[in-house]
């Protein structure tokens, strides 16, 4: 591995830090969140919804076993950068095709390392996600201060725009078998439904094929019209609203498609971005947490079995509790109380806060997939 270069680091709050450039030369404005997964680093910079952000990883080991290209949530890597304690060039592992830090020149990623990642994560658990800067290039921490100054805020892009597909696909493979390193038959179809794409994983797609539900992803700028004939000729059975970046706030035209879908009575199930936009469609503004929710380790009681599930989480912004005006609450997030599930009221409709397909992560929420099914059979 060649001598690593330096990079520099300067925080809105003011913090200034030089540590080592292992991805991408160059100089990059994002927001900083951290992730507490212990596994996974391929999966979560390949996730969309990463995008427009740092990652901190708390795992202090980040590179081991290498990349490959069966475990790309995405075609590429989406976040602005990651952040790690120490990174591991030589990886070890017989699936491996590569190294983290090939994988992030290809797709012109920051890889940081030889950094406190520590001191950052409980910074941010203190003071709350926030803007930084990091650059190959520029020093001069003034200078590094002007650039994030008079840059765009996470909240003032939109990013779905960057990360939706431009054109309709049907996705037909199902979920990978682990223990035969290959992806399993899909099942017999028993339902189709249209996927809107705010920057989906690859892994939905495929506990959405396993369930035994067709699945054709479209773009954001969907026409609820269309949907709603397509649904009334039985051509579909239902509406999946996928996870994606950004403040779903910023997304308007999303917004006045959804109301559309949800007059017409049309199924739906949204992940994590797709949950907030039927929030703030049935009239219920999210808000933004302090930190967010970024891990593989969060306990969510479900609330109509009473059993705890360990799941994966990816948000920096959350449904009030206000809403139970108009729906039910099926699952709650254990370390702040706050709204992971949710059953409208009257409605053919629910949503989760987490990921239940869970890459990386645990596997214990995969059964709300074949929930969707039920509900749309129904």
């Amino acid at each position: 591995m060649a001598e690593l270069k330096n990079v520099y680091i300067y925080l809105e709050n003011g913090t200034y830090l030089e540590a080592k450039s292992f991805g991408a030369s160059k100089t990059e404005v994002g927001e900083i969140v951290f992730n507490t997964s212990l596994t996974g680093y391929q999966e979560i910079m390949s996730d969309p919804s990463y995008a427009g952000q740092f990652v901190t990883f708390t795992m202090p080991e980040i590179g081991n076993v290498g990349v490959n290209d069966q475990d790309m949530e995405s075609l590429k890597a989406h976040a602005k950068g990651m952040l790690v304690r120490k990174y591991q060039d030589r990886y070890s592992n017989f699936r491996a095709e590569d190294s983290l830090a090939a994988f992030l020149e290809k797709y012109n990623v920051m890889g940081i390392c030889d950094i406190d990642t520590r001191f950052l994560t409980k910074m941010l658990r203190k003071e709350g996600a926030m803007m930084m800067i990091a650059s190959t290039e520029i020093s001069d921490k003034d200078e590094l201060k002007k650039v994030l100054e008079s840059s765009p805020r996470i909240e003032d892009v939109n990013y779905i725009e960057q990360v939706s597909t431009k054109e309709a696909y049907v996705h037909s493979q199902s979920t990978y078998a682990a223990t035969e390193f290959k992806y399993d038959e899909a099942p017999t179809q028993q339902a189709k439904i249209a996927v809107i794409d705010f920057g989906v994983k690859r892994n939905i797609l495929n506990e959405i094929v396993s369930a035994g539900i067709g699945v054709e992803v479209i773009p954001n700028d969907f026409i609820a019209e269309d949907l709603i004939e397509k649904y009334n000729n039985k051509l579909i059975d239902g509406v999946f609203l996928s996870n994606g970046p950004g403040d779903p706030l910023v997304l308007k035209k999303e917004q006045e498609q959804i109301k559309k879908l949800i007059a017409a009575k049309v199924p739906m199930f949204g992940i994590c971005l797709g949950h907030q936009l039927l929030s703030i469609s049935h009239g219920y503004d999210t808000f933004k947490l302090k930190f967010g929710h970024h891990g593989g380790n969060h306990p969510v009681k479900n609330e109509k079995t009473g059993f705890v599930e360990i799941t994966a989480q990816n948000h920096n912004y959350n449904v009030p509790d206000n809403i139970v005006e108009i729906a039910d609450i099926t699952h709650t997030n254990l370390f702040d109380g706050t709204i992971e599930g949710l059953k409208y009221k009257d409605e053919p409709i629910f949503s989760v806060q987490h990921h239940p397909e869970s890459s990386p992560g645990p596997k214990e929420s995969r059964y709300i997939f074949s929930e969707f099914l039920s509900l749309i059979k129904r």
